[in-house]
């Protein structure tokens, strides 16, 4: 019941939080006065986004040292990795080739013929900072506080690997500070139930902040655009689920009925990383091992977006259409190639997929300048990719713990979730 309940309130704050927009959108006197009405009803969402950076660190830090713990030993930790980055790389390729069939087949920018812009036209885009060098050397961290104060999910995942792994070589030696560990998950994850439940204030300020600075009628001003990309992700969605169904069976379905309050969340904040303790705690619900979970889902967070990849091929096309900039098959194909490196260092980056377009438009000599088509209505796309990340991510992660033999069945995970929170109540 309190699981329907909070989906029903998010759905409730979406609705009032765009006619709350709507309202001040039409009727505060001047476009500063919305402006400056939505920075105050956004606040709420920055709070609420806040609350959730607060508490990654310390939940993927805790969650992965003990599932790594558990593991054994490093070959364990070497299968599971082996088997989780071929299937982020699979889904990579399949989400970006999706992404470039449709916008080569819709032809959504075609119908624009924009003029070329003047030179030194710029959207202000940093796009150095996606170079694949300087991705790999930040892999590691100087220093894991830098690393926690600053949410890096993949320096703290490296970081908890190696203190796992050597963790688990001491044995029974380890157990007090693995016991410890355990006991600090136990304890993030009832922080992240009472952070939850500001949810749907965060969801209302979100969508009223939006629509109150851009109305509704860019809405329909981009609507082919919006109204075919969308389409693309309806047929991501069905892919992943086909892909679930091949090796979890029907199941898919109670998968996807479980994870529908993180995929509200993260479409409603555009923001995957608020989703994350939410997918985390339904995926173990759903019977994922914790270890394969607490190992899986935030690598998938640095190296499976594939709702951010799909935009990505289909985002620089639109533009290169828009322009009358003829690409060839090959230049389509080195195009891809290219965003399966780039796009690996989204993870972390501020508006981390414009920032990976602009780097892709200035590589073909695309008008950098193209973004700013885009640019406005981004905060509703980015929505519908947040949500495909955490169906790509949920689904992989179940599909791994199933390859591993660690998909509990789920009256089962049920039974030890319950039995889990009966022990840290009764600590409390």
């Amino acid at each position: 019941m309190k699981r329907i309940k909070l989906t029903t309130w998010i759905l409730i704050a979406m609705v009032v939080g765009i006619f709350v927009g709507w309202l001040c959108h039409n009727y505060l006197p001047t476009p500063e006065a919305a402006k400056n009405v939505a920075g105050y009803i956004s606040l709420f969402t920055d709070v609420f986004l806040r609350l959730i950076k607060m508490i990654i660190a310390p939940l993927v830090f805790s969650t992965l040292v003990v599932g790594i713990a558990h593991m054994g030993d490093a070959k364990s930790i070497g299968r599971i990795g082996l088997k989780t980055m071929g299937w982020f790389i699979t889904a990579s390729l399949f989400s970006l080739l999706l992404g470039l069939v449709l916008v080569n087949i819709l032809q959504p920018g075609a119908s624009l013929n924009l003029p070329l812009p003047e030179v030194g036209t710029s959207s202000n885009l940093k796009t150095a900072s996606l170079s694949f060098r300087e991705f790999v050397t930040h892999l590691v961290p100087r220093s894991v506080i830098e690393a926690m104060a600053n949410n890096e999910i993949l320096q703290i995942v490296v970081f908890s690997v190696f203190f796992g792994a050597a963790a688990s070589t001491f044995g029974e030696k380890a157990g007090v500070v693995i016991s410890w560990i355990e006991q600090l998950s136990h304890v993030m994850l009832k922080v992240t139930g009472f952070v939850m439940a500001l949810a749907p204030i965060a969801v209302f300020a979100a969508m009223a902040s939006v629509v109150t600075t851009q109305g509704l009628g860019i809405l329909w001003t981009y609507g082919t655009f919006m109204g075919e990309f969308y389409l693309g992700i309806l047929l991501l969605w069905c892919l992943l689920a086909l892909a679930g169904f091949v090796f979890l069976g029907p199941r898919v379905t109670r998968l996807i009925a479980l994870i529908k309050e993180p995929i509200l969340l993260a479409f409603s904040t555009a923001s995957s990383e608020a989703a994350y303790p939410k997918t985390l705690e339904q995926l173990e619900r759903f019977g994922a091992s914790k270890k394969i979970t607490s190992f899986v889902l935030p690598l998938g967070y640095s190296f499976n977006l594939d709702g951010s990849m799909m935009y990505c091929t289909f985002a620089v096309m639109f533009i290169a259409q828009a322009y009358k900039i003829p690409l060839s098959t090959m230049d389509q194909i080195t195009m891809l190639l290219i965003l399966m490196v780039t796009s690996k260092g989204m993870a972390g980056v501020p508006r981390a997929s414009l920032v990976v377009i602009a780097a892709t438009l200035a590589t073909f000599n695309i008008p950098e300048a193209g973004l700013l088509l885009i640019m406005g209505i981004d905060q509703f796309l980015d929505m519908g990719r947040s949500a495909t990340n955490v169906v790509g991510n949920s689904v992989a992660t179940a599909v791994v713990s199933k390859w591993e033999g660690e998909l509990l069945p789920e009256a089962k995970a049920q039974r030890e979730i319950d039995r889990d929170e009966g022990l840290v109540a009764a600590r409390v």
